[in-house]
């Protein structure tokens, strides 16, 4: 038997007679332990730049239910951040950003977003030290056009409605600068990665939140190149540990970023249907994919969608998961229920 974790094993394509777990955002507001640490720290961006309580943030979902893997506790928006553009969260309203740095000077910054955002790493190195060894641990970032969407939002505010809306007209109306933003991105995000990878992450995710929405020449442009220049770069930068890319939303072009993408395993969303799910497995690992609203249901509903996906997709490697990251409001004992019968 393989002295690897579930989870690294199901990502180099084997096929486990249950598939291993874990849930988007499982370290969150739906956990009591969470909302009092929490409550703690001053502001988000703070919380998450402190190693000692987001390693007790990413531990907590760890020590109460069986997951198979421990997902650092950050977010996307640490890149901006370390680009120099001012970042924090209004309260009940989500993530606010200033105006957009020059393009030259985030240039320069880029190579240093690993040292810049080293208590990430710290955090790591904590919890790998208390995390059990057969748990894997997960690090990830934001995808280039993804935290572009945000970084973009002041800058194009005149000619669109809507945060996607404006940053998807400005990458219609201004392409070239749109892409210079974009591979800057590719090189922050690329030395945020080796950091986490040097830190103790032994694989990594990249959530392409936005690729919603996307016409095919458009979703080439945005996600499809900037990811194929990411995996390119990680690898001149000799990061080796598997990468799951989550191009969320991208109904039937998912097919074609498997194929063209290198990352190791393909995250699917909740409205993957299940036979997509099942060509993209004939490429690749896949990961996904049960709706959030399912699991904050519970009941009867949620054991039949559970046993729909394990008869889907069981025979192939898989890692069970959610579509999109798990509600605050989602009762515990629902969890519990979904990890029982997923291993059965």
């Amino acid at each position: 038997m393989s002295d690897q974790p579930d989870f690294l094993r199901a990502l180099a394509g084997e096929t486990l007679g249950r598939p291993p777990v874990w849930f988007m955002r499982q370290a969150g507001r739906y956990l009591p332990e969470y909302r009092a640490l929490r409550a703690k720290a001053p502001d988000f961006i703070g919380f998450c730049l402190n190693p000692e309580m987001a390693a007790e943030a990413t531990l907590q979902p760890m020590r109460r239910f069986p997951f198979d893997a421990a997902i650092v506790f950050a977010d996307i928006l640490l890149i901006p951040k370390a680009l120099g553009q001012e970042v924090w969260f209004e309260a009940g309203e989500g993530p606010r950003l200033g105006a957009l740095p020059d393009l030259t000077q985030m240039r320069d910054l880029a190579p240093r977003s690993g040292e810049t955002l080293s208590q990430v790493g710290e955090t790591l190195s904590r919890v790998r030290a208390e995390l059990p060894i057969d748990k894997a641990l997960i690090g990830f970032c934001g995808a280039p056009w993804t935290v572009a969407t945000y970084m973009l939002d002041g800058v194009a505010r005149t000619i669109g409605k809507g945060e996607r809306a404006n940053a998807r007209t400005y990458a219609y109306a201004d392409p070239e600068g749109v892409d210079a933003l974009l591979a800057i991105l590719v090189e922050a995000s690329a030395w945020y990665l080796k950091m986490q990878a040097d830190a103790g992450a032994q694989a990594l995710q990249v959530f392409e939140s936005w690729a919603e929405g996307l016409p095919d020449d458009l979703f080439e442009r945005l996600v499809v190149n900037p990811h194929q220049m990411l995996l390119a770069r990680l690898s001149e930068l000799g990061v080796r540990v598997p990468i799951i890319g989550f191009p969320r939303g991208s109904a039937a072009l998912v097919e074609d970023y498997a194929a063209r993408v290198p990352v190791q395993a393909i995250g699917l969303d909740t409205a993957c249907p299940l036979a997509v799910g099942r060509r993209v497995q004939a490429l690749k690992p896949i990961q996904g994919a049960l709706d959030p609203l399912v699991l904050r249901a519970g009941g009867a509903a949620l054991d039949r969608r559970i046993d729909q996906l394990l008869d889907s997709w069981g025979n192939g490697p898989w890692v069970f998961n959610l579509g999109h990251g798990i509600l605050p409001d989602v009762p515990i004992a629902h969890v519990e229920q979904a990890l029982k019968r997923i291993k059965g």
